[in-house]
Formats: C-alpha cells, structure tokens, sequence
C-alpha cells in the first residue's frame, strides 16, 4: 500500500478539525463563573441545613423535657392520692 504525502494543506485542515473540538477561552471563563456560582450555593444550603439541624435538636429536646415535667407532675400526683389512700 502506497503512502499518501501529506501537504501543508491537509496538516492544516487536521489542526482545524483539532481546534473544533477546544472550548474557548470565554466558554471557561463561563463554566468557571457557573461553578463558583454553585458553590457559593452549596455552601449556603450547607449552613441553612446546619441551622435547621439546630433548630430541630432544640425543639426535640424541649419537647422531651416539657414531657418529662408533665410525668413528673402526674407521678406527684399519683404519689400525693396513693399516700392519701394507704394513711
């Protein structure tokens, strides 16, 4: 099989072929812009989930105590009729 000499010409048109394929450089400046952009975001919802996991272990943890005072008045209670049954 003969080999086909390459011209000046068909180099050329390789290269261009080559360069179709590459992203200019205002395409990364936007892709770098895009992604900045999603971080900051991330970053925001990172702290707004971190706020709401504060403010849910606060109001669980209220809610356990105002529990726990309410049984502990009923066994006051309980205890206050028992000592009035067994006197």
């Amino acid at each position: 099989m003969a080999k086909k000499n390459m011209t000046i010409n068909d180099l050329a048109v390789m290269v261009q072929k080559g360069f179709e394929k590459t992203s200019t450089k205002e395409q990364v400046e936007n892709l770098e812009s895009r992604i900045e952009n999603l971080e900051f975001r991330i970053n925001k919802i990172e702290k707004d989930v971190a706020i709401i996991k504060g403010t849910v272990k606060n109001l669980v943890a209220e809610n356990y105590k105002k529990r726990i005072e309410k049984l502990e008045d009923e066994l006051k209670e309980i205890k206050g009729t028992l000592a009035l049954i067994l006197k």
